[in-house]
């Protein structure tokens, strides 16, 4: 790993939708590449655990919202989310939990740079639930991953999602059934054994972005492993829930990932 990965080279002020938060776009390095992403931070100026933040979607699809990372930082985190290589002014291309991985690994090392950042939470919503698990596996210390609506095998959304096909060949290089090697590539639950942080799958069962069977295979593999794993599944919702509904579950995730602090 670059001993430069996660380097502030650069940070701006940016807007911030809550008085009591910060907001920076920050530039940092990943393995040679000057990558964008954005920080958020509490005012408070105490010491506080560090949440790197995971988003779905590849390029303008799913990118980072700001309102969404300050109300992860009003629940008491330093929260920095990448936009991943190539995206908002970044160098390089994003290939969709390739290359880019290292993007969100950088990240990690950016949140531990911080002199106000203690333990650190990995969280992935849609495509970032892959990242999250990768992130979590790359570094033991985490203190836990939350993956919310997220993909946990690639070769499973070739098959689901029709309409991302033609992009996943072209970023990718080819179909699962060709090249089955670069889907597991892509895919963590070949990794688990290596991962040390509790899990928590967070997911609505009628979710067709991203169905319930990536938290389905995901929680059947991380307990065939005698992993730490608690799933909050959502009968009634799909890959995104009511605002009320969403603010409660933002809640409810960030005192249990609070909790795990001690674990």
């Amino acid at each position: 790993m670059n001993p430069l990965n996660g380097k502030i080279i650069e940070d701006v002020r940016f807007p911030s939708p809550n008085p009591n938060v910060e907001l920076k776009v920050v530039t940092y390095l990943s393995n040679g590449l000057k990558v964008k992403g954005m920080l958020a931070e509490p005012k408070t100026g105490e010491p506080l655990d560090g949440f790197l933040y995971l988003r779905g979607g590849i390029k303008n699809v799913g990118k980072v919202r700001p309102a969404r990372i300050a109300q992860f930082a009003a629940e008491g985190f330093i929260v920095f989310a990448p936009y991943y290589r190539g995206n908002q002014g970044g160098e390089g291309n994003e290939d969709f939990a390739g290359e880019d991985r290292e993007d969100a690994f950088a990240a990690f090392m950016l949140l531990k740079s911080l002199p106000r950042v203690k333990n650190i939470h990995i969280f992935g919503f849609s495509r970032g639930g892959v990242m999250a698990l990768m992130t979590g596996i790359e570094f033991p210390e985490a203190v836990s991953v939350v993956t919310w609506g997220g993909v946990s095998d690639m070769s499973l959304t070739y098959q689901e999602r029709k309409d991302l096909r033609r992009m996943m060949k072209r970023v990718i290089g080819g179909t699962p059934e060709k090249y089955p090697e670069r889907y597991e590539h892509r895919t963590p639950l070949y990794q688990l054994e290596r991962l040390k942080a509790p899990v928590l799958i967070i997911h609505g069962v009628k979710d067709q972005n991203v169905t319930v069977q990536h938290a389905h295979r995901l929680e059947k593999r991380l307990r065939s492993l005698d992993k730490k794993v608690e799933c909050w599944y959502f009968d009634e919702y799909t890959h995104y829930f009511p605002p009320v509904t969403n603010r409660k579950v933002v809640e409810d995730l960030t005192k249990w990932m609070k909790s795990q602090s001690n674990w």
